[in-house]
């Protein structure tokens, strides 16, 4: 597994399979042994919202796009996401002790592939999410650094749009 530079004391947790995508930065995961499935939310990450809601009227504000046109984003987003998070498998789930659920009762982790690469890097890398800085999250300098070069390079939803 390759290293997070994870500046804080973790948990790891094994035995997880992804049973859905959610959005562009979340999903759902079961515990392979207990059986017991967990919404998770990517640590660090946001993604446009996939249905109208209170984050949705801010980020128009924020942006200044339309509502509708943020949606068509985020099923962009998700449908990328869908390709790298396939149904049935295997994660590792990495989270920051004393910052393991968000306000809303999501877990809140770091999501590990088997070849080690973290589905929240990926989404940010290829500019399909933006660096979220409103809960703590000890990769949020490296998510910006990548967020920039997304931006630069017109990789993702910067072909579209110069923020989302």
């Amino acid at each position: 597994m390759k290293q997070l530079d994870v500046k804080c004391q973790t948990t790891i947790k094994t035995n997880y399979e992804i049973v859905k995508v959610v959005d562009g930065d979340g999903i759902i995961a079961k515990n392979i042994i207990s059986n017991k499935e967990e919404e998770i939310r990517f640590y660090g990450i946001d993604a446009p919202e996939l249905t109208p809601c209170k984050k949705l009227k801010q980020d128009e504000r924020e942006t200044h796009l339309s509502g509708r046109f943020l949606i068509e984003l985020a099923h962009q987003s998700y449908e990328f996401l869908r390709t790298k998070a396939k149904i049935g498998k295997r994660i590792t789930l990495i989270q920051e002790v004393g910052n393991e659920q968000d306000p809303y009762g999501r877990t809140l982790a770091y999501v590990v592939l088997p070849n080690g690469n973290t589905l929240n890097e990926i989404m940010v890398k290829n500019g399909f999410a933006k660096p979220y800085d409103k809960l703590y999250c000890s990769e949020l300098p490296k998510y910006q650094e990548l967020n920039l070069r997304a931006k630069t390079r017109k990789k993702g939803l910067y072909l579209l749009v110069d923020r989302f």
